[in-house]
């Protein structure tokens, strides 16, 4: 069979999965989106070991919390929400809302959370009766066809249609391809490229933007327990997550206390040019990131590097000069590495933050640590991006989480700074066709033309 005689095929069985769902009320269906988290979360170590074999990125052990984690704080945040039928009534406005399925769900999903990802988009689909149909990455295909496999068993058992989620076998550009133009929507969460083709597909797509979070230390916190944020979130699955955090730009009076705890931590400082040089020319290959240390050990990026490190040493440390303006540091670093940076004034500190996100990673998130609320401010102000996270952990905090607000997803959006549609996190919402019953409004106000255009605004 040709690919796109397969993927005609794979979009025709979701179709008949939809018709059979829509009989499905908001129980029935919550029962479905609580297995799929469930499941992960049960099996959250096997499911780590698996990834890890197979794409050669991460670490067991952070997969394992990863898996733990996002399951938990999915089913969390979908559990109770409305998805079907009337969702919402307003006296005021008289405006009745009324979701629908937006149809089948085409997720390209990337290599580094082959888990996660399609556990998150396959919750936001079926929350709202919605069929999904998943691309696995190439490198990561067995691990996601048999999460999907598993899923289905256990949604037979409650009744679940045949065909609610299905996976593209043999994962390739062209099926992927073939997929995104036949689905309804598109989830794509994977390299700048597969974001632009789903935006080229001609049908509605969610993609995500690349991430460079750059991380400040304003003036007057707890230097030690703001440190230990930064590299654990840096240090997080070998530095794979794109929401981790990229560089510590810290007061010039408090650098070298901040160098204490970063070393404290098991930070290790690159001092020499020499040792400097290879270890950027193994990460950044004719400037352009090395795919074969994404995600992998300081101990290996060492050693490709023929560097010598400490024993127990947890992240490699390369300062950076705020006058080298294309340092190939600045940009987004997926290993274990960090750049520290000094700043004099606060307002340099974003300036600092701004230059790098203009290199790479404009639109997805900053991280800060700080106790002044008109610094805060004047970040989420001038900084563009879509997220600022502040006094928490960027790299497991920005797809929601029990202490922050942020709606929980494995997707996040970067707005137009990222060439996005969306600039929040992606969420089941944005998988609901929304019908808006309008009344008329209890006791409307038809204003007269004077006071309409009255210079008073």
């Amino acid at each position: 069979m040709n690919d796109v005689d397969y993927i005609k095929g794979l979009v025709q069985q979701s179709r008949q999965a939809l018709q059979e769902i829509e009989s499905f009320d908001q129980k029935a269906v919550d029962r479905l989106v609580r297995e799929i988290a469930k499941y992960v979360f049960d099996n959250a170590q096997e499911l780590a070991e698996m990834s890890v074999k197979e794409t050669k990125m991460g670490a067991v052990e952070y997969k394992t919390k990863k898996n733990l984690g996002k399951a938990r704080i999915m089913w969390h945040s979908l559990k109770g929400k409305k998805s079907i039928g009337i969702i919402s009534e307003d006296e005021e406005t008289g405006i009745i809302e009324v979701a629908k399925p937006v149809g089948v769900v085409g997720a390209i999903q990337p290599t580094t959370n082959p888990q996660v990802t399609p556990m998150a988009n396959a919750m936001a689909a079926i929350k709202g009766r919605n069929a999904i149909i998943i691309a696995p990455h190439p490198r990561a295909e067995k691990t996601t066809k048999y999460l999907v496999d598993r899923w289905n068993e256990k949604l037979e058992e409650l009744g679940a249609p045949k065909y609610l989620i299905q996976y593209v076998d043999g994962a390739s550009v062209e099926r992927t391809k073939h997929l995104m133009e036949n689905v309804d929507v598109i989830v794509a969460t994977g390299g700048p490229g597969m974001v632009r083709a789903a935006y080229s597909s001609g049908k509605p797509s969610f993609g995500v933007g690349q991430g460079n979070v750059q991380t400040i230390i304003d003036r007057g916190v707890d230097i030690q327990a703001a440190v230990k944020m930064i590299i654990d979130g840096r240090t997080f699955d070998n530095g794979i997550i794109c929401s981790g955090e990229q560089t510590i730009i810290t007061p010039v009076e408090l650098y070298e206390e901040m160098r204490k705890e970063v070393e404290a931590y098991g930070g290790y400082w690159i001092e020499k040019e020499a040792e400097r040089e290879k270890i950027i020319n193994v990460l950044f290959p004719d400037g352009k990131t090395n795919k074969e240390m994404v995600g992998q050990t300081v101990q290996d990026i060492a050693k490709a590097s023929g560097v010598t490190i400490p024993e127990g040493t947890k992240v490699i440390v390369i300062p950076e000069e705020t006058w080298n303006k294309d340092s190939l540091l600045r940009k987004e670093k997926m290993f274990p590495v960090i750049t520290p940076f000094k700043y004099e004034e606060f307002s340099e500190a974003i300036d600092i933050a701004i230059e790098n996100l203009e290199l790479e990673g404009k639109g997805h998130s900053v991280s800060l640590h700080s106790y002044n609320d008109e610094n805060i401010r004047e970040l989420g102000r001038r900084v563009p991006v879509s997220r600022v996270m502040v006094n928490q952990p960027s790299a497991t905090h920005t797809g929601g989480n029990f202490v922050n607000g942020l709606n929980a997803t494995s997707t996040l959006g970067c707005g137009s700074w990222g060439n996005n549609s969306i600039s929040e996190n992606f969420y089941y919402k944005h998988l609901l066709n929304i019908t808006r019953v309008a009344k008329v409004r209890k006791n409307p106000v038809v204003v007269t033309d004077e006071e309409l255009w009255s210079e008073e605004v």
